[in-house]
């Protein structure tokens, strides 16, 4: 015997903080699921507070606020049992929950039991983890509930629940973005449910948080571990899904009754499967999302970018106009004496096929004094990296100057493979407030130039030709610095995300000397990424929170 349960899933993008704002966006999705009669409504993990909350859970008045709009949620809970997370409080501990709401009443709330302590989580520092496994009944379907990081053990609670009568499982997540993510997530689930013969509704948050973005991407998967409905990428949605569930026969003593009685349905809604982006779509959308998210919560409208003719600048300015629209970009030509006419060409040529406003301000006269003032003290000394810095520190306070006197938020143009080897300015080209790039090899870089132009073109045909150069000093190649981008980016990879040492990246068919020279400017530049401006998570480690190394360290492996 089967019965039809029709489920919700509410994909949306919620603030860290905004107590007030998620609490509004929730109760109007309720609403809107109660109006096509949907037996249950599932949200995000801790969708109250936002995810993650940090440090925000050590503040004891915000855990009671939190409290205090979850009854203001289940005030307004009818006809619809709602699946929604919250930050519970038991005695002392926290508890990253899960509350189970209907017709004005909690019936329970589900604690997470494995708290992820790796990568960009911490949950072990603010929360206990949970021991108990709970089953429900609504009508005839026996189902339970957890959340993000219980499914991805085997032998975890979704093992449990099937055991003891569960056909279906909610599974609530905050699972942010990365390459390759999307395929980890759906072949745990689909297992998960094969395994055990349960339906699997997975459903994540969408949205950008500071490095983080929810990229969505929610799945119900049937008990065959086909996934047969879905959320789109990068966007806010609220899918509804009929499915046919096996009455399930109860085994578990401790079942919780909910005294709901499933509607009758008299047609079946079944939602198309969405189209899988391709993968470098799929990092353009992440970064679109991450940049808009960064500028709106944070309360900033414009943004101000230094243009230089290269293609990681030209890469932001289209992020930033196709994230915020053409009026609210400004781009800043910074010549000097070491910049080309062709750089000056493809600048004028980027800013008119996007429509952006273009400032030029020569940095020469103030390179002039700069030099006239430090000759005394540098005479004797032969030129070296301390003048081309002294370029990209101009640039950089010019840029601060227009955004302290417009409000403008300053974006930075380096990819993850300057930030990785050290090469970049601190207090120049590294000054600003937002890294839009910063997780992105320069060969992906290309790659995402490329796809753009594809779309429309945009980018000038002649930057993404022409060698890469800082134009600092005359006829200056980042390879006159740096290995080639082709040869440089597998390196980091492998020592960075992979965790590889010398002797291993070696024999991947690299250079043993390329090899340690990378190793070593990698090493020696932690300082210089302590630093840096946030920037859009999109590799499986990126720097910061996913990579933690010492600044002082002597260990060379």
């Amino acid at each position: 015997m089967k019965q039809i349960l029709r489920v919700g899933i509410a994909q949306i993008n919620l603030s860290v903080g905004d107590l007030e704002g998620n609490t509004k966006k929730i109760i109007e999705y309720i609403k809107k699921a109660e109006g096509v009669n949907t037996d249950v409504i599932v949200f995000p993990e801790l969708a109250v507070t936002g995810y993650p909350p940090e440090d925000l859970l050590l503040k004891e008045k915000f855990i009671k606020d939190n409290l205090r709009k979850l009854k203001d949620i289940v005030s307004q809970v009818y006809n619809t049992v709602v699946i929604l997370g919250f930050v519970d409080k038991q005695k002392e501990n926290l508890y990253n929950a899960a509350a189970l709401i209907y017709n004005q009443k909690i019936y329970a709330a589900y604690h997470k039991i494995f708290l992820p302590n790796y990568g960009v989580f911490d949950e072990k520092r603010y929360f206990t983890a949970g021991d108990k496994v709970s089953i429900f009944k609504m009508d005839k379907v026996i189902f339970a509930v957890n959340i993000c990081e219980d499914i991805w053990h085997l032998d975890g609670p979704t093992k449990e629940a099937a055991k003891r009568g569960a056909r279906i499982i909610f599974n609530i997540n905050a699972s942010p973005y990365h390459l390759g993510k999307i395929k980890e997530r759906e072949d745990i689930i689909a297992y998960q449910a094969k395994m055990n013969n349960i339906f699997v509704v997975y459903t994540n948050l969408v949205g950008g948080q500071d490095e983080l973005v929810f990229d969505g991407q929610s799945r119900v998967v049937d008990n065959q571990g086909k996934i047969i409905a879905g959320c789109s990428a990068f966007k806010e949605e609220l899918l509804s899904i009929d499915l046919s569930i096996s009455v399930g026969r109860d085994k578990s003593k401790n079942i919780i009754n909910i005294p709901k009685k499933i509607i009758s349905k008299t047609q079946m809604i079944l939602p198309e499967i969405p189209y899988p982006l391709e993968i470098t779509e799929e990092v353009y959308q992440a970064l679109i999302l991450g940049l808009k998210d960064y500028m709106v919560k944070n309360g900033f409208k414009k943004v101000v970018i230094g243009l230089s003719g290269g293609v990681d600048s030209s890469l932001v300015a289209v992020l930033a106009k196709d994230a915020l629209g053409k009026d609210n970009v400004t781009g800043v030509f910074m010549p000097s004496r070491y910049t080309s006419r062709e750089s000056q060409e493809d600048v004028k040529e980027l800013v008119n096929n996007l429509g952006i406003r273009l400032i030029t301000v020569s940095i020469e006269p103030i390179y002039k004094v700069y030099l006239m003032l430090l000759e005394p003290n540098f005479s004797g000394k032969q030129k070296d990296i301390t003048e081309e810095n002294l370029q990209a520190r101009i640039r950089g306070n010019i840029l601060m100057a227009f955004s302290n006197k417009f409000g403008w938020l300053v974006l930075t143009t380096g990819n993850k493979s300057e930030m990785s080897t050290g090469y970049a300015t601190l207090y120049g080209d590294m000054a600003g407030g937002f890294a839009v790039i910063k997780d992105v090899p320069k060969t992906l870089v290309y790659k995402l130039a490329k796809y753009r132009n594809s779309l429309s073109y945009v980018i000038p045909a002649r930057v993404l030709l022409k060698a890469p150069t800082a134009e600092l000093r005359p006829n200056q190649k980042d390879s006159d610095t740096l290995p080639v981008y082709e040869t440089l980016d597998p390196i980091l990879k492998a020592y960075i995300e992979e965790d590889k040492d010398l002797t291993k990246i070696a024999a991947l068919g690299f250079d043993k000397e390329i090899i340690q020279r990378v190793l070593t400017m990698v090493d020696k530049s932690e300082y210089k990424r302590r630093q840096s401006p946030p920037g859009i998570k999109i590799t499986p480690k990126a720097f910061g929170k996913d990579r933690r190394m010492p600044i002082t360290n002597k260990y060379r492996g």
